[in-house]
């Protein structure tokens, strides 16, 4: 929990209608799509991480962008259907607001990003209430490395090889109530470590701290991932360390990152994107190439590889981001079109 001058930060599911922070611009995603010119769990195989500290990024200093290895199997059943996009790509291409707007402040302004101690918060419609600390987050549930499509809403993709555990592992462990209909996420809120916090312009007008969602049905797909590093190693603070939410099926907005608190809930939470610009930023935010962002065409997106981001393949965009099979079922009877 955190406090400024003594007092709580709420977070958006508390707030009254007259809080909400009016749309703001989104300098940063208009720059990207007016330069692109668009208006089941399976086998698994041991594995472990053999190597070191490492830094992959020449110029930087040796004590930035270090990681350490992690243990875990592979899970043969999630391999991506994609080369795998190149960790400095991964690492240096990034939306986390809490760290600046454009693609590359998230790795220049978040390697001061205390992760330790750390402490993530289950609570709500929940038998047990948790807090978990570093340590349960990678050793609690045996961690897996998963490989996932990801679609972000601004039409660009990666392939990224994910190492954590299912989500519904986690709320399993906490034992979720049974009138339970939601699950919300928040981020770190702490403006001394995270300037976009601080600044409006810095941080895209957004109401801190970052809140997603999920219904209950969703969070407990077998897709749904907390994943605490990449690569085999844990998390650098830029892709969300030392926690965050992976669903593949949805646009990048609802993979939260540096998750301290997840409350169960009976009813939908206000997200972030939403609360400031719901007619660009649906609740649900599934991947669908049919429904167009206001701004631009979602038909087709810039698959990142070892090249720039113009030098990118162009593919077409599957519904679901290609995960149909496994999540269409939860969508049964519901109007993709309005319920975006």
């Amino acid at each position: 929990m955190k406090f400024t001058q003594g007092i709580r930060q709420k977070a958006p599911w508390e707030l009254k209608d007259s809080d909400v922070t009016p749309e703001a611009v989104f300098n940063d995603r208009r720059r990207i799509i007016k330069a692109l010119g668009l208006g089941a769990l399976g086998a698994s195989i041991p594995g472990q991480v053999q190597a070191g500290i490492f830094d992959l990024f020449g110029d930087k200093k040796p004590s930035q962008f270090l990681t350490s290895p992690l243990t875990y199997t592979s899970n043969l059943s999630f391999t991506g259907n994609g080369t795998t996009t190149p960790f400095n790509k991964i690492t240096t291409h990034n939306n986390f607001y809490e760290f600046g707007t454009s693609k590359q402040d998230p790795s220049e302004n978040a390697q001061g990003l205390s992760v330790d101690p750390w402490k993530l918060v289950i609570e709500g419609e929940v038998e047990r209430p948790l807090t978990l600390d570093l340590d349960d987050l990678t050793q609690m549930i045996a961690l897996e490395e998963r490989t996932y499509r990801l679609r972000c809403v601004e039409a660009w993709s990666m392939v990224v090889p994910w190492v954590g555990f299912p989500l519904a592992s986690l709320l399993k462990k906490a034992g979720v109530k049974s009138h339970a209909t939601h699950v919300a996420f928040e981020t770190l809120f702490d403006p001394e470590q995270m300037p976009g916090q601080k600044s409006r312009l810095m941080g895209g007008g957004i109401h801190y701290p970052y809140v997603e969602g999920l219904t209950i049905n969703e969070a407990m797909n077998p897709l749904s991932f907390m994943a605490v590093g990449l690569y085999g190693k844990t998390l650098p603070p830029q892709n969300g360390a030392p926690i965050r939410l992976v669903v593949p099926w949805k646009y990048g907005f609802k993979s939260i990152k540096s998750i301290v608190r997840i409350r169960v809930m009976d009813k939908q939470p206000p997200t972030s994107w939403n609360q400031l610009a719901s007619h660009e930023y649906g609740f649900y935010a599934n991947v669908n190439p049919n429904v167009d962002h206001p701004r631009w065409s979602q038909a087709t997106e810039r698959r990142i590889g070892e090249g720039g981001l113009f030098s990118a393949k162009r593919i077409n965009t599957q519904k679901f981001n290609g995960y149909g099979e496994q999540v269409a079922d939860l969508y049964s009877g519901l109007d993709l079109t309005r319920y975006f």
